[in-house]
């Protein structure tokens, strides 16, 4: 195990005070950066000339991206340690949004196809590292905390679509908020990773977990988890992309409405969060994830089945909630074994990410044949593998994990 003796030496709690609030931040702000251009998406959308269909292969580049990243960041976190890996991820994406927002003002697609490719690929990096380092968080501090750091991301997330709403409201051009986002991520990343508990190598009988690095791909119980955190960030995901574009085109509101309804989604998401801990501790991971399912079918009907906005918005809220608990109780599970922690969050989040990658081109397709609202009935397919998965989060015998 990595340790920090500056913190045991002066102000034992220093050090571990100033990486729960960098972590926290580090979630916060990749939720902002995914934000700031999915609560968008029309704007993107309508400025590339796209269909539906082509939207759905554009958001799979964010997807590719990170699928592409995420089965080496396991081994470059082992090796270099999640500051490092958070730090590269914040400056690609800040890369790939800077490319996102030249091919909006171009109205060319590939350079924003290749700004997606590179948010996508420092998204994953950056998703790895910063599990990782919460989980070693966690652990030091002795209670559960992952709910609440996947909690900021979601407020992250709201504070995008906030921002999403509003410029759109202004009608203010999505390229100038992509280059303010971009800004605020160079000018942060080194002062955040900075702040991450200090790397110091373990002891040589811990440097090389038996089976290398890859050797978590062959364990069942991380392969179940992964599939758990892919039905769940599957029904996150779905929301995430085309919720915006459900109430635009199948309810026919103003974009401004379809931000709106996004910003529902994520603020119910972060609630969920935020006391889902307390949840976790008194239930278990398994009872609450399979209540969390529940939830979230019950959204899902009310935004496709419930015939006006209103209800729709109701849905959002429902649905919101239900897919709140799904990915952090995943990490948490994979990041049981601190030893396998970076290797297993490597595999679970490359697992997770697939719905990622299938999801945005399978529901635009969908979309173009049957229109948004029927295209998201493939959401329920993926709840149920979240309820199949779900047994697979008993934490391992020793955990210091929520139970």
């Amino acid at each position: 195990m990595e340790q920090n003796p500056t913190a045991t030496r002066e102000r034992p709690d220093a050090a571990l005070r100033r990486a729960r609030a960098a972590v926290v931040i580090a979630f916060a702000f990749n939720g902002l950066a995914f934000a700031s251009f999915i609560a968008r998406t029309p704007s993107v959308r309508d400025a590339l000339g796209l269909s539906s269909a082509q939207l759905g292969l554009l958001l799979l580049c964010v997807s590719g991206g990170a699928v592409a990243g995420l089965p080496l960041s396991g081994p470059l976190v082992t090796r270099t340690g999640p500051a490092r890996g958070v730090l590269l991820g914040m400056l690609a994406m800040a890369v790939g949004l800077v490319l996102l927002a030249v091919g909006l003002l171009a109205a060319v697609v590939w350079p924003a196809a290749i700004g997606l490719v590179l948010c996508g690929l420092g998204s994953g990096t950056w998703d790895v590292s910063m599990n990782v380092e919460g989980a070693e968080v966690e652990r030091r501090l002795g209670r559960p905390i992952m709910p609440r750091l996947h909690a900021a991301f979601s407020l992250g997330t709201v504070a995008g679509a906030g921002i999403g709403a509003v410029t759109a409201a202004a009608g203010l051009a999505l390229s100038v908020q992509l280059f303010a986002i971009s800004a605020l991520l160079l000018v942060s990343a080194v002062p955040v990773t900075g702040r991450f508990l200090a790397r110091v190598a373990p002891p040589a009988d811990q440097r090389r977990p038996r089976g290398g690095a890859f050797a978590a791909w062959r364990e069942p119980r991380t392969l179940v988890v992964g599939l758990l955190v892919l039905g769940f960030a599957f029904t996150e995901g779905s929301a995430n992309d085309w919720i915006a574009i459900a109430f635009v085109d199948g309810y026919r509101t103003p974009e401004v409405l379809g931000a709106i309804a996004f910003g529902f989604f994520v603020s119910a998401m972060t609630l969920g969060r935020l006391f889902g801990g307390s949840a976790l501790q008194r239930f278990g991971r398994v009872p609450v994830v399979r209540a969390t399912a529940g939830i979230a079918l019950v959204g899902l009907l009310l935004v496709l089945l419930g015939g006006s906005t209103p209800v729709a918005l109701i849905g959002a809220l429902f649905w919101g909630v239900g897919a709140s608990l799904g990915f952090p109780v995943g990490m948490s599970a994979a990041a049981d074994d601190p030893a396998r922690a970076a290797a297993r969050v490597s595999v679970v989040s490359s697992i997770g990410y697939t719905a990622f990658l299938a999801g945005p081109p399978l529901i635009g397709l969908l979309a173009q044949e049957a229109g948004i609202l029927r295209a998201l009935f493939v959401v329920l397919g993926a709840l149920v593998i979240g309820l199949f998965a779900a047994g697979a989060a008993r934490p391992l015998a020793g955990s210091a994990s929520q139970r």
